[in-house]
């Protein structure tokens, strides 16, 4: 009976780590939000720009006139190809754009992802990282373990970790924000200002919510915009241009 009891005990972790994994995927499967038609439509339409999609969604202007990068961390749970009808007409004012797939759709587990993308590109002389939620905090940690290889950072409705702190470092900030976000925290977002050198730039967004700096529809637990989905992103493209050309000039 004792020995029996033992076999019994050794099956014990393994149905727990059969659990703990089986929690996991089901977390990390469910809920994943994906590009709607239209950034499917915008990563077939290469009228202005070069788009290659392979691990990475490559955004090459026709007639690039600078040497800026700008690398864009997915929200988490959100596909790449989400955030394509932004960054192409990102990508269309003269700069090059990537945005990274990453593993389960989560940047937190392919932080460093930047590596692979500014070694394969060693025509870009300037680097600027950034993301869109848990992806702009992923980039803000990829800025701050790397001075020597990011210029800029941008965050879109993200904030970075306390242990990240900025603000004696020579890098360009630009952070933008909804004023109806119901995912991120704003009160976070306001006070990582406390993070970040006294030049960095904060934009909010009126009316302007979680989600639509994406193309993947309503995002659980977001607030409903008061503005519509173009709206907002025209004003973020204008935000970002304007931040790329500055470094550019």
């Amino acid at each position: 009976m004792k020995k029996l009891n033992k076999k019994k005990l050794i099956f014990i972790p393994i149905i727990i780590l059969f659990t703990l994994c089986l929690l996991f995927f089901m977390y990390v499967y469910s809920g994943v939000y994906t590009g709607d038609y239209t950034s499917q439509k915008d990563l077939l339409d290469a009228t202005n720009v070069n788009i290659e999609n392979t691990d990475y969604i490559t955004f090459t202007p026709k007639d690039q006139s600078n040497n800026i990068g700008f690398i864009f961390y997915p929200g988490g749970k959100v596909t790449a190809d989400a955030y394509a009808p932004l960054m192409k007409k990102i990508s269309e004012n003269g700069f090059k754009v990537i945005i990274p797939k990453m593993p389960f759709n989560l940047a937190v587990f392919s932080p460093n992802k930047a590596d692979g993308i500014i070694n394969k590109n060693p025509e870009i002389h300037t680097w600027v990282i950034g993301g869109h939620s848990l992806g702009g905090t992923m980039a803000a940690s990829y800025a701050y373990n790397n001075p020597d290889k990011i210029t800029g950072l941008i965050m879109y409705a993200s904030y970075p970790q306390d242990k990240h702190n900025f603000k004696d470092r020579n890098i360009s900030v630009l952070s933008l924000y909804g004023s109806e976000d119901g995912v991120a925290s704003l009160a976070n977002i306001e006070n990582s200002k406390n993070l970040f050198p006294s030049s960095a730039v904060f934009n909010v967004i009126q009316g302007g919510n979680h989600g639509n700096f994406g193309n993947y529809g309503n995002q659980k637990g977001d607030h409903e915009s008061l503005i519509t989905r173009e709206g907002q992103q025209t004003q973020t493209l204008k935000f970002t241009a304007d931040f790329l050309n500055n470094l550019s000039n």
